[in-house]
């Protein structure tokens, strides 16, 4: 009676109100009060055979299958019941558990959705083929689509008068079915060809579940650390997807490379030790582990910035993130390489938007700033250029950490707490006091096994040969 899955906007006003009053007879089983809590009790409440302090879940589904039992016929089909028993109460406990009240719903008196009566299996069959086609074909008006399901009908099913409605109708139709249609083509046919199981979102719910890898040129000119001149670096950044927090990032003066790419993990896996001029308000915060012992296990204060060997990383299609290095380091570390979809910038949305707010709570005050576009960049930003690579990495490395680690995440606050305030350090702490940290610090020689393999070939004449040079 209540496996079958209904919605309540389509239930007619006779069968709400026998909704209503099995929902009330389940919570009093369950709670002991119609209304399903004690601060909104109802007069002569909780009854003797349903007190939860004095009374148990099976004690109480037996009282109300004998309750049950003894009521009149015109009050058993008032409820839509016949022979109410133990098991049937719990099976609808589960499916209110799961459902809600809609696990409820007697499937057999409302019957299936069947949805619109002016479209009948020719015509949706003629819907479905004609999306079908649209798929590979170029973009086209719904006018259009709605000849070709007028032509589909014509050719398949000739012998019978099939009535197409309207191409407002089919239109509405369309929308229900298949989408507004606002993508582009080359993306629609993209997406199309995904499984069903690939587009459903992976919910983070540990600090280094994933770990997800980004990269952008830095809009602001850089002098060269050795000869002086403006320069444009590029920054890559490694976001924890569970608290937002910047684990570790890399300047490179040139575009990212895969070597820049597996010393950025091995940044995420150790400590970030302090650096001249950091007070202890940036030193290790984290409650449940001394900053002692983590201090002791990484042979110096270490910062206030999560560290730990992450599960799985997320990229994009990029070069540095393509290749056979990345993938022999991605099984060195025993991490998980989960490429974005091509096109698709929600799967790495989180490490998207955090390049806007880096953007506008600092590189737009850093001498240098260079703008988005060509249009909107002053006069002359190299000219402007103040800072060398090496001050711009202790610069963002001393805002990561005494800024973002600790600024409000006001559109990520996590499901368990809303409406609370939290930042990427108190979400850390959260977790780590609830799962605990593993204080796993990579040994040194970690370093050499990172760095790209080549192969050398000796030649007597010439000399040593590696890389085809």
């Amino acid at each position: 009676m209540t496996g079958q899955q209904f919605g309540l906007d389509g239930l007619p006003e006779g069968e709400r109100d026998r909704l209503r009053l099995r929902l009330e007879h389940l919570l009093e089983v369950e709670t002991g009060f119609r209304s399903g809590s004690r601060y909104w009790a109802r007069p002569g409440e909780p009854r003797a055979a349903y007190d939860p302090a004095v009374t148990t879940l099976t004690g109480r589904r037996r009282a109300k299958a004998a309750e049950l039992g003894a009521l009149s016929q015109q009050e058993m089909r008032q409820l839509g019941w016949s022979g109410v028993g133990e098991r049937t109460l719990g099976r609808m406990a589960a499916a209110y558990r799961d459902l809600g009240p809609a696990g409820l719903i007697d499937g057999r008196r409302v019957g299936a959705p069947r949805g619109r009566r002016s479209i009948g299996p020719e015509v949706e069959e003629a819907m479905r083929a004609v999306h079908e086609q649209c798929l590979l074909r170029s973009r086209i008006s719904m006018a259009s689509r709605e000849r070709l399901i007028h032509q589909y009908v014509r050719e398949t099913f000739p012998d019978r008068n099939v009535r197409v409605p309207h191409r407002t109708t089919l239109a509405r139709v369309w929308r229900e079915w298949f989408g507004p249609g606002g993508g582009r083509q080359r993306y629609v046919r993209s997406a199309a060809a995904v499984p069903a199981s690939a587009g459903v979102a992976v919910v983070a719910s540990r600090p280094g579940q994933v770990v997800v890898l980004d990269s952008t040129p830095l809009p602001v000119k850089v002098l060269d650390d050795v000869f002086g001149t403006p320069i444009t670096v590029h920054l890559t950044i490694a976001l924890d997807a569970y608290t937002h927090s910047i684990v570790a990032f890399r300047l490179t003066p040139v575009a990212e490379s895969s070597v820049e790419v597996a010393m950025l993990l091995r940044d995420v896996l150790s400590p970030l030790p302090m650096r001249p001029g950091w007070g202890e308000v940036m030193a290790w915060p984290y409650p449940g582990v001394p900053a002692a012992l983590v201090a002791d296990l990484a042979g110096g204060p270490v910062a206030g910035l999560p560290f730990f060997t992450p599960e799985a990383i997320t990229v994009d299609h990029g070069a540095a993130f393509k290749n056979h290095h990345l993938v022999e380091v991605a099984r060195t570390l025993g991490v998980d390489v989960l490429p974005a979809r091509a096109m698709r910038p929600t799967d790495k949305a989180a490490c998207e938007r955090a390049f806007a707010p880096i953007q506008s709570l600092l590189l737009e005050l850093v001498p240098g700033w260079r703008g988005i576009d060509v249009a909107d960049r002053g006069a002359d930003p190299e000219a402007d250029a103040a800072w060398t690579v090496a001050e711009m990495e202790h610069l963002l490395a001393s805002w990561i950490v005494a800024v973002w680690q600790n600024r409000r995440l006001d559109q990520h606050a996590p499901a368990w707490d809303p409406s609370g305030r939290h930042s990427p350090n108190t979400l850390f702490a959260a977790a780590a006091a609830r799962d605990g940290i593993a204080l796993e610090i990579p040994p040194p020689d970690l370093y050499y096994k990172l760095l790209p393999v080549h192969f050398a070939k000796v030649d007597a004449r010439r000399g040593v040969k590696v890389g085809g040079l």
